[in-house]
């Protein structure tokens, strides 16, 4: 029989993956909060979930009921960073999977290199019911002698198989789903998976899985033989005398480690902003390589058809009111006939476009997936000019432009500094306008843009996040640099909800 012992890189490759999948899940608990509700259908109506996280009910009524209504607050004890901060949550995230996957191709790389795999990968099918055998004795709060032990017994074995090479490549592949770029690009992808839904429910029960397994490891750890255990998970020696020893650095690591934990959390909040530019800096060279190559094709590739339009479709940001915006108001109240919206800017002559302009200029429809990054979807039909036919009205654009600001009739949600609400906005990579499913909607599923969704006139590109489309648009401008505006962050949520200008994943 094979003698497998510990090596140091074993034993480092174990607790980087205790720190990193703490910060995964704690991370990943901040995202769900933002939308506590998993299903396996892509239209997220009210009822369809299949298990939620919160008692709120949601009316039937679209519009009655917003998405950022039910997100739920968690102490920083909790959640990596705590509190509502879905922004910097998603932010890392993303980071942590990085070092995660790292990590995970290091152990494995190792085990296959050194001849030690076999230690986690059974090479007989007596591994079943040897391991039934050991889940009857723990079952009857027995423990297995230390003779089955090789360095671990059958049931040991089978769950770090499990873990190893199915759980963890099923949130590596489930994850990616999550990203409206690669979906909008590879349309089979979510459907290989059920759809994006039921990716991410997928993607709930491998995280449940995961912490299950990590929170009976290591109280395993200090159960079962543990003069054996820790000697050699601490100094990779199978010697009871230093069971003292082991136990002492072990409860020190494991200290250490919450502490991390915890300090990562609550300085994350010291300064959000710098935090904010921190991870999107190191994230960002990520995303040049991976997603920002992704163009979507969805209309083209006729992903969806009218049978998929979803019955009920979430929404985000209520329509402003009299007080916020009293020109929207007045031109809501006589159907937007008087609507006329200001394109300027770096460019040849600015305009003034009416809606009929916009309806007379060559109009595309696309049925897609609208996908928001608190983890809801729905599908509609959309309706409009595409972005650059609207942009030449205004002539020709300045070659020094490279990002389109475009400002809502409505009102962000709140400042990053607190001062007055200031009217939504968002700057969208000249990338992401030439898109050939980028478009100013004015028609959802067959009828003028309902008041909820964006009336008169919203932005849609298929390819990023619901926040970067603007709703209730009221000018359009070609400008040089993102960080000369706002609060330099990209857009009303970067700016004030820690968001990152590129929201392709």
């Amino acid at each position: 029989m094979t003698e497998y012992d510990f090596p140091a890189w074993l034993r480092v490759s174990h607790l980087l993956n205790f720190f990193l999948i703490g910060l995964l899940i704690r991370s990943g608990w901040q995202i769900i909060a933002t939308h506590p509700r998993f299903y396996w259908r892509n239209d997220c109506g009210p009822g369809t979930d299949w298990i939620r996280f919160t008692r709120r009910v949601v009316p039937r009524e679209e519009g009655a009921y917003m998405a950022r209504d039910d997100e739920s607050s968690l102490p920083s004890w909790l959640a990596l960073p705590g509190g509502k901060n879905i922004g910097l949550g998603r932010h890392w995230h993303g980071l942590v999977t990085v070092l995660w996957v790292a990590n995970g191709f290091f152990y494995v790389g190792l085990l296959f290199l050194t001849g030690q795999w076999g230690r986690i990968v059974p090479t007989s099918w007596d591994v079943i019911p040897s391991a039934w055998e050991s889940l009857t004795v723990y079952a009857g709060f027995g423990i297995p002698g230390i003779e089955h032990f090789t360095p671990y017994d059958s049931l040991q074995q089978l769950m770090y198989f499990t873990v190893v090479f199915i759980a963890a490549p099923l949130m590596l592949v489930t994850g990616p789903a999550m990203s409206p770029a690669l979906i909008g690009r590879h349309p089979w992808y979510a459907k290989m998976l059920g759809g994006r839904q039921a990716a991410r429910s997928l993607h709930f029960l491998g995280m449940a899985f995961l912490t299950f397994f990590t929170v009976m490891h290591i109280a395993l750890v200090f159960v079962v033989h543990p003069d054996h255990n820790l000697p050699q998970m601490m100094f990779g020696v199978d010697d009871p005398a230093r069971f003292a020893q082991a136990l002492t650095v072990c409860l020190i690591g494991i200290a250490l480690v919450v502490a991390a934990w915890l300090a990562i959390s609550y300085l994350s909040l010291v300064d959000v902003r710098k935090t904010q530019r921190l991870l999107f800096a190191l994230l960002e060279p990520i995303r040049a390589v991976t997603v920002n190559r992704m163009v979507s094709r969805t209309r083209r590739a006729s992903t969806y058809t009218d049978k998929d339009i979803s019955p009920y479709h979430w929404s985000n940001g209520r329509h402003p009111t009299s007080e916020e915006s009293p020109e929207w108001t007045a031109l809501a109240e006589g159907g937007f006939e008087d609507f006329a919206m200001e394109i300027g800017g770096l460019t040849s002559h600015p305009v003034r476009v009416t809606l009929d302009e916009l309806k007379a200029l060559p109009q595309q429809e696309q049925i897609a997936m609208h996908t928001c990054m608190q983890g809801w979807t729905g599908i509609a039909k959309w309706k409009g000019p595409k972005v650059m036919d609207v942009m030449a009205l205004a002539g020709q654009r300045d070659p020094a432009a490279r990002f389109l600001m475009v400002t809502s009739f409505g009102l962000a949600q709140k400042m990053h500094d607190g001062r007055p609400l200031e009217p939504y906005y968002s700057c969208i990579p000249l990338a992401d306008c030439l898109e050939d499913e980028s478009i100013f909607a004015w028609s959802m599923n067959d009828r003028p843009l309902p008041l909820t969704f964006g009336a008169p006139l919203r932005l849609r590109v298929e390819s990023i996040h619901g926040y970067k489309m603007v709703k209730y648009i009221h000018a359009l401008e070609w400008i040089k640099d993102y960080r000369e505006v706002g609060d330099g962050m990209g857009g009303t949520r970067e700016d004030s909800g820690y968001q990152a200008i590129n929201a392709r994943i």
